[in-house]
């Protein structure tokens, strides 16, 4: 059973927050009983001090033992000053996914390769190895907090998303970004109910023992106050903020532009992470159009994921083409590649097309970006205020949550 705060719309205020995350974690069975909390790092918006807070007075100290988890991903560690600031004055100890040690993981199963040809729908068919981070399996009870919102791989981000990939082997993260860049960021994000990729995290999840509830949160992103919680079952709490993130988060155009200037927010410390400002707008843009991302704190594409500096950005039939010289690297790392480059084609005799140019007005230099196979503008060229004027060309603040589409998109 879900139960559900809010809605589109709606702007909750702190005392009801609080009230209605308590009543929610007081009715749990903590007692004597150990509890992690999965929580997302820095580069999601997400008011976790109210949220840990109110978990925390639910709680009571029933708990023998509680544990906040950052999940990571393959994103960067969080220092012991920035985990602190995300999760607030609570009294249990905040944790990295410490995904670059082995010893973090525990096996939990495997994913057969039928089972994956299957949930991808023919894509892919080879065995899966589930790893997790081992605080979800050695808990007795699992609580997921986080924000909803149109992700590029998933289709809708939270839920399950934060055990995979948020707190997952090498392994599934490879396999489950690899699906989503098969069928493409375009066609995927946004993509209301279940899609191939978010079948495969949750059969997945499905393996890992323990009892286990989400908290999920709809942002509102203007504010970045909640506007609506759903707290129970991961699948059916998720579901339920996807069905408003749907609405909250999507915002529709009549016609497409030709140009784009997304504004990215420093929470997304480098291209890794910053690329969700294209993401959201792709769908919105022109055939030989144009989307710039403005990010002059941008320094480097992903100091976690160095390789991307030798593969670049292509599209996915590129990739394909040269697999022999590809096949070496970690399929998450070329699904990024291929998002970041969007939809675009490739033949030998005509070589590689971009259906939309990507931009960086960056911190990173020149020759970096133009070897990345991406293009360059200084970031002084790029005023917002005058491209603001421009009839053919959007400018979308703190870009990266909100989704844009066609008002004619099926």
């Amino acid at each position: 059973m879900t139960a559900t705060l809010g809605g589109p719309g709606r702007l909750l205020a702190d005392e009801d927050v609080r009230a209605f995350v308590r009543a929610q974690v007081s009715a749990l069975d903590l007692s004597g009983r150990s509890l992690c909390l999965v929580v997302p790092d820095a580069t999601r918006r997400c008011p976790l001090p109210l949220l840990l807070q109110a978990i925390e007075e639910g709680a009571g100290g029933r708990f023998s033992a509680c544990t906040a988890v950052v999940a990571l991903g393959t994103h960067a560690p969080m220092t012991d000053d920035a985990r602190r600031a995300l999760v607030g004055p609570v009294s249990f100890p905040t944790v990295n996914h410490a995904w670059w040690d082995d010893e973090t993981f525990v096996d939990v199963g495997t994913l057969s390769a039928e089972t994956v040809s299957r949930l991808s729908v023919g894509r892919l068919e080879e065995q899966i190895d589930v790893r997790i981070n081992r605080l979800a399996v050695e808990s007795d009870v699992t609580l997921i907090v986080g924000p909803v919102l149109p992700h590029e791989v998933v289709g809708f981000s939270g839920g399950n998303k934060y055990l995979f990939p948020g707190l997952s082997g090498q392994e599934l993260i490879d396999v489950t970004h690899w699906l989503g860049a098969l069928i493409t960021s375009s066609e995927i994000i946004g993509r209301p109910g279940i899609t191939p990729v978010r079948a495969l995290i949750d059969a997945a999840a499905e393996l890992v023992p323990g009892e286990r509830h989400a908290l999920c949160v709809v942002v509102d992103h203007a504010t970045g106050s909640p506007q609506s919680l759903t707290f129970g079952e991961p699948t059916a709490s998720w579901a339920a903020a996807a069905d408003v993130a749907a609405q909250t988060h999507v915002e529709y155009v009549d016609a497409p532009v030709g140009r784009v200037l997304s504004l990215v927010p420093p929470r997304y410390p480098d291209l890794w992470t910053g690329a969700k400002g294209f993401y959201k707008v792709e769908p919105v843009v022109v055939d030989g159009g144009e989307v710039v991302l403005y990010a002059p704190h941008i320094r480097e594409i992903a100091a976690m994921h160095p390789a991307l500096a030798d593969i670049g950005y292509h599209c996915g039939d590129y990739i394909l083409a040269h697999w022999d010289r590809y096949r070496r690297y970690p399929r998450g790392e070329l699904a990024h590649s291929t998002h970041l480059f969007g939809a675009g084609t490739y033949d030998p005799v005509h070589g590689e097309r971009q259906r939309v140019q990507v931009t960086l007005a960056t911190a990173i230099p020149e020759d970096v970006v133009r070897r990345a196979n991406l293009n360059y503008r200084s970031p002084a060229e790029a005023d917002a205020e005058a491209w603001a004027s421009d009839p053919d060309t959007l400018v979308v603040p703190e870009a990266g949550e909100v989704l844009y589409r066609l008002r004619s998109h099926p």
